[in-house]
C-alpha cells in the first residue's frame, strides 16, 4: 500500500489537471477553430479573390500544421453574390454558429456589412480585398484587421507618381459603390492637396459590360489623365472600350487597382507600360516565389495581392490566437498588437490602433511583352514604398478607437 500522503498528493495533482483541462476548454468557443471565407465566388471579382483566396487560407492552415492549442482549424466558405444582404446574412449564421473569424466580404458594401456584425457579435474580421477606408476610420471596429490595401494607399502611391510627372488634370471613371466612391475620393483629396484638379467624372454601374459613353465622355475632357475608379472585370472592360475608341493613344489611363489576373486576361500587350499600386506581387524574391508556384500548383493561376494577403491574415490570426491561448476575440486582438508580422506577404508589418494593417506598398509598371522572360512575368517594380508612408495617417483616422 503507499502512503497516505502520496494518494492525497495523487488526488490533488489529478484534480487540479482536470480543472486546468476544464479551463482550456473554457477559453475556446468549440471543439474548431473555424475560419469563414466569405467572397465573391462567381462573380466579376472571382478573379482577384474568390476560389483563390479559399484555397490561399487552406494553405496557410495547413503550412501552421492544421491545429491551434490542440484545437482543428477548418476553413469554410460561401459566395457573397455580390450582394450586402447576402453578406450580412450569411455573417450573421457563421457568426452565430461558432465562426471565430471571416476573411473578405465580397465587396466594399458586403464589408461593411460584416464589419458591423464582427463589432456587434465580438468576432474577427479580418478582410483583404474589401478596399474601401471606411473600415479604418467611422466603420472601424475593435475586431477588425483591414490587411491588404485600402483606397488611399491605392491612390496616394499611384497619385503622387503621376504628379511628379507635372500630370495634374484628371477625369474619373468611377464605378458606383462604396469601393469606387471611396477610391475617387481618396484620390481626389490626395490630386488637390498638391495642385491638381479634377476636371470631371462619371459614375457606371458594378458589372456593366457598356463602357463606350463613359470613355467617350473622358475623352472629350480633353484630361491628360483618365483615372479608373473600378476594379477587376470593370477596369478590363474600359481599358478594352478604350483600346476600341483610340483613347489610349492621346490621353493616359491610370488604372488605381490592378492585378496580375487582370493583365493576364487582357494581355500584356494591350496594356504595357500602365503604372499602378499593388500590395504584393508574386515575383518580389524567392519566398514569394516559392509561396507562388505552390499556389499555382493547386490553383492554376498565380497569386494576386488579396490571395496573398489572405494567407497572411490566416497565420497571423492563428499565430495570435497560440500566443493568448484561446478564440477569444479581444485576447487575440491583444496578442495581434504586440506582433511584428514577418512572412511572404510582409516585412515587419504591423497592427494600428485604428486595425489598419500597416506594410510596404509597391508602384508596379507593366511590362512590354519583349521584356516579359517567362509565363507571368508581368511586372516590373518601379518604388517600394513604406507602410507609414503608404497608408493615411494615423493622425488624420476618424476611428472612435483612435479619438477614444
Amino acid at each position: 500500500m503507499f502512503p497516505r500522503t502520496w494518494s492525497i498528493g495523487v488526488a490533488a495533482v489529478a484534480g487540479m489537471a482536470w480543472v486546468m483541462a476544464a479551463h482550456a476548454e473554457e477559453r475556446f468557443t468549440g471543439d474548431v477553430v473555424r475560419i469563414g471565407v466569405l467572397g465573391d465566388l462567381s462573380g466579376i471579382y472571382a478573379d482577384l479573390s474568390g476560389l483563390g483566396s479559399v484555397e490561399a487560407a487552406k494553405m496557410a492552415v495547413e503550412d501552421f500544421g492544421g491545429t491551434v492549442v490542440d484545437k482543428k482549424i477548418e476553413v469554410i466558405s460561401a459566395d457573397m453574390q455580390n450582394k450586402p444582404d447576402v453578406a450580412a446574412v450569411t455573417a450573421r449564421e457563421w457568426y452565430d454558429s461558432g465562426v471565430d473569424l471571416i476573411l473578405e466580404g465580397g465587396n466594399s458594401a458586403g464589408a461593411l456589412a460584416v464589419a458591423a456584425l464582427s463589432t456587434e457579435k465580438k468576432k474577427m474580421y479580418m478582410p483583404s480585398a474589401p478596399g474601401t477606408t471606411a473600415l479604418t476610420n467611422e466603420s472601424c471596429g475593435p475586431y477588425i484587421v483591414h490587411y491588404t490595401y485600402d483606397t488611399f494607399a491605392l491612390a496616394n502611391v499611384a497619385a503622387r507618381a503621376f504628379l511628379k510627372q507635372g500630370k495634374k488634370d484628371w477625369f474619373f471613371i468611377t464605378t458606383d459603390y462604396a469601393f469606387g466612391h471611396s477610391l475617387q475620393g481618396n484620390a481626389a483629396r490626395i490630386l488637390e492637396a498638391n495642385g491638381g484638379k479634377v476636371v470631371g467624372s462619371v459614375l457606371h454601374p458594378v458589372g456593366t459590360t457598356e463602357f463606350s459613353s463613359y470613355v467617350l465622355q473622358a475623352q472629350s475632357s480633353r484630361a491628360p489623365v483618365v483615372a479608373l475608379a473600378t476594379g477587376a472585370q470593370d477596369t478590363q472592360n474600359i481599358l478594352k472600350a478604350a483600346a476600341e475608341f483610340g483613347a489610349l493613344q492621346n490621353q493616359e489611363f491610370l488604372a488605381l487597382i490592378m492585378f496580375v489576373t487582370d493583365v493576364h486576361a487582357m494581355g500584356i500587350e494591350n496594356v504595357q507600360g500602365m503604372l499602378f499600386t499593388s500590395a504584393w506581387y508574386w515575383d518580389l524574391n524567392d519566398a514569394t516565389r516559392a509561396f507562388s508556384k505552390r499556389f499555382f500548383d493547386r490553383h492554376g493561376k498565380m497569386p494576386t495581392s488579396a490571395q496573398a494577403g489572405n494567407y497572411s491574415a490566416v497565420l497571423t490570426y492563428l499565430n495570435a490566437v497560440r500566443a493568448a491561448g484561446t478564440d477569444d476575440a479581444d485576447a487575440v486582438m491583444a496578442e495581434m498588437r504586440k506582433m511584428r508580422i514577418n512572412d511572404m506577404f510582409a516585412e515587419n508589418g504591423y497592427v494600428r490602433k485604428d486595425g489598419r494593417f500597416i506594410h510596404d506598398m509597391y508602384l508596379v509598371q507593366v511590362k512590354r511583352p519583349k521584356d516579359s522572360k517567362y509565363p507571368w512575368d508581368y511586372f516590373n517594380v518601379i518604388e517600394k514604398i513604406s507602410g507609414d508612408d503608404a497608408f493615411q495617417p494615423l493622425s488624420e483616422s476618424k476611428c472612435p478607437l483612435v479619438k477614444g
